[in-house]
């Protein structure tokens, strides 16, 4: 290896300064891999040791770790800190067990108890495939709830099931409505999916702002920038400062159409639930009392109208015919179903393992030794 003085002259404090910054951006960059076993096993001891059962810890790891494999890693095993910050605040129960109640035959609710919002959701959606496989759709809405997650791996359950689906979730405020500068509306995602046959299916998940809050706060975590028509400053200002992004407002995409969507996230998942809306969810770093998201999912049986495949035929038409059919527009390599990147980054991770940098994985371990749980298994290390 080259020595360092002989490029920099004689060592001195400052040179010496200049190879420790150097030796800090490489360690930044170096990526730490995890398989999703590991992450899996790894979640679920810090929650059970927290107080969750072991096969209510299990889902929860199922979902984070879904995020990370589909490269989703603003809501992957990297929010376990936020949570458990958030259980050792009194504002989350992680021994919370949510209580389903059945409102018609094909319509249920769901009350999370303040629980982690993937026991919830997990619930809901399982409950809604049941009653869509007898009387055709199911729908169930969910209050007191936490975040839960991507949604993509609700929708994930509902193809795996045979099911086209829908789900909402509200959040807390993020976004000013269009024409306002006051951070009332949530970045709440809207997901929905269907089952295809020889072809990728189709999930959409989506949030209604230009960026997911997320990957702000994965910006600020790793130290790193963010574009400029992300969000605006406490100023109302363009600003590419993750810090002063989270102190402002989040820009919604497409103006009145995202915060409509938004909006509409509210309806769905708040109002019509009993859950918090209009502004009134808690956020995940505000420890002054329970979150209350909540969310709506509905399953629908595809075949209800034709046969099961004809359905999945018609799905195959569909991205054949968009994604090899489309004539590319210049610069264009390959066009992209919803949702097929992240299966593709799904395929590799599973065979690579899941990225982390080392910030990330002190913080997980900070946390699994506050609970008494082992600490993470890295597998390799690499760029």
């Amino acid at each position: 290896m080259t020595d360092p003085s002989s490029v920099l002259g004689q060592p001195t404090a400052e040179n010496a300064v200049i190879v420790d910054d150097d030796q800090q951006q490489q360690q930044a960059q170096t990526k730490l891999y995890m398989t999703a076993s590991s992450a899996h096993a790894f979640v679920s001891e810090v929650l059970s040791r927290a107080g969750t059962t072991a096969a209510n810890a299990a889902i929860v790891a199922h979902g984070l770790v879904a995020a990370d494999l589909r490269g989703i890693d603003t809501h992957g095993v990297n929010r376990i800190p936020s949570y458990m910050a958030r259980v050792a605040q009194g504002v989350l129960d992680a021994a919370a067990v949510p209580e389903l109640t059945e409102v018609t035959p094909v319509v249920a609710s769901v009350d999370g108890r303040n629980g982690f919002g993937f026991l919830a959701a997990d619930m809901a959606i399982g409950k809604a495939v049941e009653m869509a496989r007898t009387f055709g759709i199911g729908m169930v809405s969910v209050k007191h709830s936490n975040h839960f997650g991507m949604s993509a791996w609700i929708v994930q359950k509902g193809i795996d099931a045979g099911m086209m689906s829908l789900v909402f979730t509200n959040s807390s405020p993020a976004l000013p409505v269009f024409g306002g500068q006051s951070k009332l509306l949530g970045v709440s995602p809207i997901a929905c999916g269907a089952p295809a046959g020889k072809e990728k299916p189709f999930i959409l998940d989506m949030a209604p702002s230009v960026a997911a809050r997320g990957k702000i706060y994965k910006a600020k975590r790793r130290g790193e920038k963010i574009p400029l028509d992300w969000a605006l400053d406490g100023e109302g200002k363009p600003t590419d400062d993750p810090a002063k992004a989270l102190e402002g407002v989040m820009l919604p995409m497409g103006g009145p159409k995202g915060s409509g969507l938004a909006i509409m996230m509210d309806v769905f998942s708040g109002v019509l639930s009993g859950s918090a809306f209009a502004g009134h969810v808690t956020g995940p770093y505000d420890p002054s009392k329970p979150a209350d998201v909540g969310h709506f999912i509905v399953a629908i049986k595809p075949d209800l109208f034709m046969s099961l495949d004809e359905f999945k035929g018609r799905m195959d038409y569909l991205y054949q015919r968009v994604v090899h059919g489309s004539d590319k527009a210049a610069g264009v390599e390959r066009i992209f179903f919803p949702g097929e990147i992240e299966q593709l980054t799904q395929e590799e991770r599973e065979r690579t393992g899941i990225p982390y940098v080392r910030a990330e994985i002190d913080a997980l371990n900070e946390v699994a030794r506050s609970v008494g749980a082992g600490e993470i298994k890295v597998e390799r290390e690499g760029v």
